[in-house]
């Protein structure tokens, strides 16, 4: 039986999409348990097994098991739309000692007796795993984020214009064979999940996951209502940049501009694209204000960003045959 929200109005009014880096680094412990289940992620674990072994992680993946619940404290739904991950651990390290055990007396884990050391002392077993994440964070993951960062970003940006052309209905049709709008309830096709029949005037947190991906999962009371979603193109998430620019094309405007314009066939902001293309902030910005000056990209406010996208003619010239 797939899950069933029962929307009110106030709820599709409160639409939101955040990012959070601490469910892409739960998510990621799947990830070690499990490679096959993601083989697009080899290059990540290649490079990030070897750091391992100094890591003590089995209190952790105790309560992460391959498949299944995994306990929900150590993935609080995103209250801001970009969190840091401090600010995300220092939430995990707030929950209430009732609350995690609760929790970890949901889990179904392979390691029993890992996990018998946190019911057993579940406020100083919230202490530790947290000890962990940021230590696992700090080796395994926060080199990669402003990769996995850009990634999500051009998923938000472009549901955000989904939402804001054809409304919920656009939306949820194109978010994941295991979403189903009906007008009023959203059906999403998820095990290990119980019913909740309506959000709580909340509204729904909408989550993009590179890490959770293909799969979707949803929380609900008593945290805030979130649906996490598989983002679009993670297939490149591991590749160097975007492919070169055609030889004519650099020759017109500069091979590091005419990157960024093939870059912009969704829009993005200068930290995304620096990160893209092993590039300064500083660099990708004075060639944004050459390519701005041309007509062939703007610049518009999201919140306290600036997202930039192609023109019609930025669209024209880099969809237009190059020899």
């Amino acid at each position: 039986m797939p899950v069933t929200w029962e929307l009110k109005p106030e709820d599709v009014a409160r639409i939101r999409f955040a990012f959070s880096p601490l469910w892409e680094l739960v998510a990621s412990l799947r990830t070690l348990q499990d490679p096959a289940r993601q083989a697009l992620h080899l290059p990540w674990l290649t490079c990030v097994r070897p750091r391992l072994a100094g890591l003590d992680l089995a209190e952790l993946l105790a309560l992460v098991p391959p498949s299944g619940y995994l306990a929900d404290f150590l993935t609080p739904p995103p209250d801001t739309p970009m969190p840091d991950f401090a600010a995300e651990l220092e939430r995990v390290r707030r929950t209430s000692p009732e609350r995690a055990l609760h929790e970890a007396r949901e889990v179904r884990s392979a390691d029993p007796a890992a996990l018998g050391r946190f019911v057993a002392d579940p406020a100083g077993g919230i202490q530790r795993v947290a000890d962990a994440l940021e230590a696992y964070w700090r080796t395994c993951l926060a080199e990669f984020w402003p990769r996995v960062h850009a990634l999500l970003e051009r998923d938000v940006l472009r549901r955000s214009r989904q939402l804001a052309r054809g409304g919920a209905r656009e939306l949820f049709d194109g978010l994941d064979p295991a979403v189903t709008w009906t007008g009023g309830r959203l059906l999403v096709d998820r095990p290990w999940c119980n019913d909740d029949p309506a959000l709580h005037g909340d509204g729904l947190v909408l989550v993009p996951s590179a890490f959770y991906w293909p799969s979707v999962a949803v929380m609900s009371a008593p945290y805030q209502s979130m649906l996490v979603y598989p983002v679009l193109g993670v297939g490149t998430l591991w590749e160097q940049g975007p492919p070169p620019a055609p030889g004519a094309l650099a020759a017109l405007i500069g091979r590091s501009r005419a990157r960024i314009l093939l870059a912009l066939a969704e829009p993005a902001t200068t930290t995304a694209l620096a990160g893209r293309m092993a590039l300064t902030p500083g660099a990708v910005s004075q060639h944004l204000t050459v390519l701005s000056g041309s007509g062939l990209t703007v610049g518009m406010r999201v919140g306290k960003q600036v997202v930039y996208r192609r023109t019609a003619t930025g669209d024209a010239l880099a969809a237009a045959p190059h020899a």
